[in-house]
């Protein structure tokens, strides 16, 4: 049994559930549309850029769990995995889900996205391990900071080792993980077996020189 990492945003969706989750609050009027908007927007480009604050984007992005009842954010999920993220959910990439899962091997979704956007759609792909950054939680409310270490950058490789060291079957010994970002060179360079899909332009020039396999998800 092998280990085969899966990031999320933008490999096995044709787009990023963070960014999208924001422009979905925008659109019910559940934030004030001009500021988020343009908030969101910012937040994005640094993400695309590598140089984003996650603790500060976090601050940003988890507002609205906190300002809201549970039952009122559970209620626009659904209805954002329905109209959302189901449409952005890549045909190649559930296909190479299952060929991983008939070679016996053992899946993981690990974002940096936070896991209560995320637990439903690794549901929806159909894979049981999740790691993602996790909100702080007080009596079951949220607050609006990470709760440990982000699942981002080299924090991934981090929470990744935390989880391993709880799986004591598993190891990275013949190990997979696809990405598209350059945000995920610590834990691509670390897998045995790294693949850049529909790679940034970063992650295109370290894959090409470091000879990694490429491949898309995209129809």
């Amino acid at each position: 049994m092998a280990l085969a990492l899966f990031d999320l945003d933008n490999t096995l969706l044709a787009g990023d559930s963070d960014y999208s989750w924001g422009q979905f609050l925008v659109s019910l009027g559940a934030v004030d549309a001009e500021a988020y908007k343009k908030a969101n927007q910012q937040f994005y480009e640094d993400y695309k850029e590598g140089k984003l604050d996650i603790h500060e984007f976090a601050r940003f992005a988890f507002k609205p769990l906190a300002e809201n009842s549970l039952e009122q954010l559970k209620a626009w999920r659904q209805q954002y995995v329905e109209e959302i993220i189901r449409p952005m959910m890549t045909v190649k990439g559930q296909d190479k889900i299952i060929w991983h899962k008939q070679r016996g091997d053992e899946i993981v979704i690990i974002t940096a996205t936070n896991s209560f956007i995320t637990q439903p759609i690794a549901e929806a792909f159909g894979v049981e391990h999740l790691i993602a950054t996790e909100p702080t939680r007080d009596n079951g409310q949220f607050i609006a900071d990470i709760a440990g270490v982000p699942c981002f950058q080299d924090g991934k490789v981090k929470r990744l080792h935390t989880w391993l060291n709880a799986q004591p079957d598993l190891t990275l010994n013949g190990s997979w993980f696809y990405s598209d970002s350059h945000n995920d060179l610590p834990l691509l360079e670390l897998v045995d077996h790294p693949v850049a899909v529909d790679p940034d332009q970063q992650l295109h020039l370290a894959a090409t020189e470091k000879g990694w396999a490429m491949t898309s998800f995209r129809d």
